[in-house]
């Protein structure tokens, strides 16, 4: 009983009253039992972060009880497991966990064998394999709901870790929110602690570095509670990183690093005290005092091989950082250079679009420091190529298609019917919340599937300027790359022969006017507009166009105006930009692509296709009044189509179709999913078609329309990496996709696009066809998305 009440004591923060209890318990003890009292003393040293002494008396325990309790040696070596990997020892952790898995098993123990299974998920993460990790813990979390519920937020936590080591912050923040109350609600304060310093760790991979001090207090705090010295430090640890980053004082900051890392190290937590160092090094870095960063950095001594993802790109960040600062520009692209091959590795071994995008936000810094050595250089054509490095990395990977499973095939049967109805009655579901969250635990489901899925690790190589100037050549095109350097929007314009950079000036107004714009054709393309408030709403938006223009496109016309056409890699907020309705560029065919990568393997694809004169494929969706004129009048252009109207337009009968084929034109309604971006969808006859249907595909359709509201829109992650309907198509390999950022007039859609299809069939390049069917429409808002 007092061994027992001592754990309990020591679970709700008393952690000094739950050592005099075991003490106690020791006195009482006859020798035959000692290797309990030794077990649960490294049990209560290991959830205070005591590592060491937890290891010394879990090493007591374990052989004693080989030959006497079987059940009990399962859980010795299942609290080893976790004791292994903190300190980062994983090859000691795995069979220490895979042991206990065998022990218990045999002695019919299904709580230990499932916990050590969830350990042993944990390695897999440790060791850089997310997809599984999570695999692994999908698999745990189905006993942990039939056998011990309770244990469900502790499997959650190392869920978000997971999401984090995947740069998935919101994501991550999401899942610690519901941990919290779970925690919050069993009293288990340890946990408790640890998942506010998780989710410190959230805010600060998010840049939101206020909240993630916040966070990193109150875990400090209860950590100092419970007495946990080891928790406190690392908590600590996270507060200075978040404080690096708005200090205005770097040289205090160096200081009390550097004594956080001396008593990290005292305490053998020695990957946390490397962290600690480096942020002493960029803090006196930031401070000026150059000397004693090279100083301190040389005290370091050489990089581990087995330290964890995040703390080899620190090492790589921090070594740019000083040779920069000291004028060493080659050096520092050297380790930048390194640093992003890590990133480039790990995102090889995701298979998820969702996860290969949300990777770059653990190199976000290296490439600013890479893009901040490259300017100082002075050359518009490195500037350039180091922008290609950087940017919507996850197009070089092909993509990775997940066998359909029972759990994913019937959560998105379910989700498919669940959105009908709501489709169907727009009134029940606004109102009927549980209708909605039970959407949203159906797609979090199916994302999960998703993040499971192991990726294929080749990858295209980076876009050259070269290669990307004979191509701009052999078109007639110029290409214009956008830039967001630091709050500043640079334009880098190649073609012709040269590589120019311009310097724009602040991007977020520009960016402002961009989400006015979006606001006023979305009110626009609404029905029943009063004649006056269409007036004012219309000048709004030329105005906006007006604006954009002036700042974005005036400096750059001298530069692409002899050009036939445009080929525009935007960043950040200007990729909603309507490019064609832009003052200057009305009439004149412009491609929108994510990268120059991008837009030259699509070329290349496009050029590699053989025509067969199939027929296109007309897709016209339900409750939409303009969709089947639109159809037969693009019908009309062609000699035959493949049409699907009314009850045939199946989601099933689509993707079968979409298969492939050489053109495909849907006129349905669209929407952009924010939340849960691979759910954008269009509406079909018997629920949604989503971004990812899409990616099930088994061969790209080669030209692709979406006369549809908003699913050209993208959400577009750190390193301008995009998820969107469109660019689930481009990332697929389709190399043209025309559709709109914003809603769209139904009017307007059946013009632009009929007149589209009619300059198609005359021979037009997309998008020359699209700037001609749009050249008598100033606030059309189709865009030409990839090889033009």
């Amino acid at each position: 009983m007092l061994i027992s009440l001592a754990h309990a004591e020591a679970e709700q923060g008393r952690t000094g009253l739950g050592m005099d209890l075991l003490d106690e318990a020791q006195r009482w003890t006859p020798p035959t039992e000692l290797p309990i009292v030794h077990a649960q003393r490294g049990l209560m040293y290991l959830r205070t972060g005591r590592t060491a002494e937890a290891l010394r008396e879990l090493d007591i325990a374990a052989p004693l009880l080989v030959h006497h309790d079987s059940v009990e040696l399962a859980r010795v070596l299942l609290n080893r497991s976790v004791i292994h990997l903190m300190m980062g020892r994983i090859r000691l952790a795995r069979e220490d966990a895979r042991r206990s898995a065998r022990l218990a098993t045999a002695h019919g123990h299904e709580v230990i064998a499932v916990k050590a299974l969830h350990n042993d998920g944990y390695c897999d993460l440790l060791r850089g394999d997310i997809p599984a990790a999570l695999a692994m813990f999908g698999e745990v979390e189905q006993t942990y709901r039939r056998l011990i519920p309770g244990f469900l937020p502790v499997l959650a936590l190392d869920q978000a870790r997971a999401l984090l080591a995947a740069g998935l912050a919101d994501e991550a923040g999401r899942t610690l929110d519901r941990v919290l109350d779970g925690f919050r609600r069993q009293r288990l304060m340890q946990d408790y602690g640890e998942a506010e310093l998780a989710r410190a760790q959230a805010a600060l991979h998010a840049g939101r570095f206020p909240e993630a001090c916040t966070w990193a207090r109150r875990a400090e705090d209860r950590f100092r509670r419970r007495r946990s010295q080891a928790w406190v430090l690392q908590a600590v640890l996270m507060r200075l990183r978040a404080e690096l980053a708005q200090t205005t004082e770097p040289g205090s900051l160096a200081r009390r690093a550097d004594d956080l890392a001396a008593r990290l190290t005292e305490i053998g937590l020695l990957v946390e005290s490397e962290m600690a160092c480096m942020l002493s090094v960029r803090a006196l870095i930031a401070a000026g005092h150059l000397t004693k960063a090279e100083a301190r950095a040389e005290a370091l001594g050489k990089p581990r091989r087995a330290a964890p993802l995040e703390v080899r790109l620190m090492r790589h960040l921090t070594d740019a950082e000083l040779a920069h600062s000291r004028g060493r520009r080659g050096k520092a692209l050297s380790r930048v250079r390194a640093g992003l091959a890590l990133v480039h590795a790990h995102r090889g071994r995701l298979g998820s679009i969702d996860m290969q995008t949300g990777v770059a936000a653990l190199s976000f810094e290296l490439a600013a420091a890479g893009l901040k050595s490259v300017l100082a250089n002075g050359s518009a054509r490195l500037v350039f190529d180091w922008s290609e490095r950087c940017r919507a990395q996850a197009f070089r990977y092909p993509p990775v298609r997940a066998p359909q499973d029972e759990q994913t095939a019937d959560a998105l049967a379910e989700l498919r019917h669940l959105a009908q109805q709501m489709h169907a009655n727009d009134t029940v579901a606004r109102r009927d919340s549980e209708l909605r969250r039970r959407c949203l635990k159906l797609e979090h489901v199916i994302r999960e599937r998703g993040w499971q899925l192991p990726g294929a690790r080749a990858s295209a190589a980076p876009a050259s300027t070269v290669m990307v100037e004979e191509r701009l050549a052999a078109a007639g095109l110029v290409l214009v790359s956008l830039l967001n350097v630091k709050g500043r929007l640079l334009a880098l314009v190649l073609g012709e022969g040269r590589c120019r950079l311009h310097e724009l000036g602040a991007y977020e107004p520009l960016a402002e006017a961009v989400r006015r714009l979006t606001g006023d054709l979305n009110a626009l393309a609404g029905r029943h507009l009063r004649p006056r408030i269409a007036e004012v709403i219309n000048t709004s938006a030329r105005r906006q166009l007006a604006v954009i223009a002036a700042e974005l496109l005036s400096p750059l016309l001298p530069s692409i105006s002899g050009a036939s056409g445009v080929v525009v890699v935007p960043t950040m907020a200007l990729s909603a930009i309507p490019w064609g309705a832009l003052p200057g560029l009305l009439g004149k065919p412009v491609i929108s692509a994510p990268s120059a990568l991008v837009w030259a393997s699509a070329q290349e694809t496009r050029k590699a296709e053989i025509s067969t004169g199939e027929a296109p494929l007309l897709v016209a969706g339900p409750d939409l009044a303009s969709a089947n004129t639109e159809i037969e009048q693009i019908a009309a252009a062609y000699p035959k189509t493949h049409r699907l109207t009314g009850s045939s337009a199946t989601v099933a009968a689509t993707l079968a179709a979409l298969n492939g084929t050489s053109v495909a034109h849907l006129a349905a309604h669209g929407h952009h999913e924010r939340e849960n971006v691979l759910f954008s969808r269009l509406v079909l006859s018997d629920g949604p078609l989503m971004a990812y249907d899409i990616q099930q595909l088994r061969e790209a359709p080669r030209h692709v329309v979406l006369s549809s509201c908003e699913v050209g829109q993208a959400v577009v992650r750190p390193g301008d990496e995009l998820l969107g309907f469109t660019s689930a198509l481009l990332y697929l390999g389709t190399p043209t996709v025309v559709s709109s950022a914003t809603r769209v007039p139904d009017e307007l859609a059946v013009r632009v696009m009929t007149a589209y299809h009619r300059h198609i069939v005359l021979g037009l390049e997309p998008a020359a066809a699209l700037a001609a069917a749009s050249a008598r429409e100033p606030l059309s808002t189709f865009v030409c998305f990839g090889a033009g």
